[in-house]
């Protein structure tokens, strides 16, 4: 079982023993004399395992591992000529996988570093398999489209292809992107994702490649770029249609060799690290426009997965919004109304511009604004209006994000656009209140008593909810 060990002990003869024994055994070391020199080559090339002596210069052993913090790093295993009770329970405690006393014995060595490479491998194994299931959950439906771009990423996942991954807002891209991962052989490796369109121009760079202290104003500590950062997993590059001509040019320069330098260093850093690649972006289109560079799409789209949008699968739809009703019960704590088969129909007689996105966005609303107990046709076609009518009123995107949804100076908090990424639950459902109140009033010219009624609440409630919001109508008696 060959693999990466680091050896941390003051004694270089007790370093360059075990560095020989390990190296006969087939395994990579390195070597440090220090706590603080450890630190950064776990950081750096983070082993599989390493031995960690107590009395060290400077920080001791135990003392590092709890720096470290439970959990946060490889198998350690423990070894000192002066130990204690107490040391072995405080070590073992803070994590490590055993302590060895000095002088150590060879043969007991050797076992105890197999087992905790054995231990690691099966617990690495375990989290990816929790992963894989996570996201095998996430790829929900059985249409011919589902079917066929499940066969794509069972292809595309066990090469080491850079893949291209295509397809409309909230289709699910990155989703289909750690399906590839998680089917790799990397899979147990890191999961890096980039939006290279939510980074600013001037920082993108840093960002990918990491910088030195010092190489520009306010850089004050060295920084581990994103790409480092995925080394022996995958690089998602979200967004890349977005990415400036002369972030492109220097991207193109490190996969051609797979190496960079850091913004203002000079060591040239190798790394292995498989990219793929997202975009809404026809790319074709972009590069005729002058945009995006010929060469570099070449790089990135060895192996091409266009994402189907809602429209074109209907027939799963049934089985999404009843994912969405568990998702939202398991995070609410409350119990989920179901849908009727004609509320179903309606789902899936909607266009869906917003995709499966959207189509979250809109069975969470209803769960949250239903008065009934089972969800019908006619809330679904409110909803669906509204949603399409608040964004035809600003002229932004329908939902599932309503850029244009109504904002209210009182509460900059509590939009009225349900960001799901980012916002609370709770942000979530005022931002639900302010769009169908709203709505409800234009519906209804101002009127606020109608428009109780419509909403099924009294109007002294309503009141208090368009003070709270800062809603304003002119009531018409």
């Amino acid at each position: 079982m060959p693999g990466r060990i680091l050896v941390i002990d003051d004694e270089e003869n007790i370093r360059k023993m075990l560095q020989g024994l390990l190296e006969d055994e087939g395994y990579d070391v390195d070597v440090a004399g220090s706590a603080e020199d450890g630190a950064a080559i776990l950081k750096e090339n983070a082993p599989d395992a390493f031995f960690l002596d107590v009395q060290l210069p400077g920080m001791d052993g135990v003392s590092f591992l709890e720096s470290l913090g439970a959990g946060n790093f490889p198998a350690a295993i423990v070894m000192s000529g002066h130990a204690t009770i107490d040391m072995a329970v405080r070590a073992t405690r803070v994590g490590a996988f055993d302590f060895l006393e000095k002088p150590l014995d060879p043969e007991r060595l050797l076992l105890t570093l197999r087992n905790a490479l054995r231990v690691g491998a099966l617990e690495r194994e375990n989290a990816a398999l929790r992963r894989a299931a996570s996201v095998a959950r996430e790829m929900i439906g059985n249409s011919a489209a589902m079917r066929k771009l499940r066969e794509e990423i069972a292809y595309a996942a066990p090469s080491p292809a850079r893949v291209l991954i295509t397809g409309e807002n909230g289709t699910g891209k990155e989703l289909v992107a750690r399906a590839i991962h998680e089917e790799s052989p990397r899979g147990r490796a890191p999961f890096i994702k980039v939006n290279c369109a939510a980074i600013p121009k001037d920082l993108i760079e840093s960002e990918l490649f990491g910088h030195e202290k010092g190489a520009f104003t306010g850089a004050s500590q060295q920084r581990i770029g994103k790409i480092e950062q995925a080394d022996r997993g995958t690089l998602l590059l979200d967004e890349i249609g977005d990415m400036s001509l002369e972030t492109q040019a220097k991207l193109l320069r490190v996969l051609e060799t797979n190496e960079l330098e850091r913004v203002g260093g000079k060591k040239t850093i190798a790394f292995d690290v498989r990219v793929l690649a997202a975009t809404n972006k026809v790319l074709t289109d972009e590069i005729a426009a002058g945009r995006f560079r010929e060469d570099l799409y070449y790089r990135i789209a060895v192996v091409p997965i266009d994402v189907p949008p809602l429209r074109s699968r209907t027939e799963d739809i049934a089985a999404l919004v009843l994912h969405f009703e568990r998702r939202f019960s398991e995070e609410s704590g409350r119990l989920a109304k179901p849908f009727s088969p004609d509320a179903i129909a309606r789902l899936e007689s909607h266009d869906w511009p917003g995709n499966i996105r959207e189509l979250r966005n809109v069975v969470e609303r209803l769960q949250i604004m239903s008065r009934r107990d089972t969800i019908g046709a006619g809330e679904v076609h409110e909803v669906l209006v509204t949603a399409r009518s608040g964004a035809a009123h600003t002229g932004g995107a329908t939902a599932p994000q309503t850029k244009g949804a109504p904002q209210t100076p009182q509460t900059p908090q509590s939009p009225g656009s349900p960001d799901t990424g980012a916002r609370s639950f709770r942000e979530r459902v005022e931002g639900f209140e302010i769009e169908l109140i709203e709505a409800t009033l234009r519906k209804h010219g101002g009127n606020v008593a109608e428009t109780a009624r419509a909403l099924d609440t009294d109007r002294a409630n309503l009141h208090r909810k368009m003070k709270r919001y800062g809603i304003q109508a002119k009531e018409k008696n």
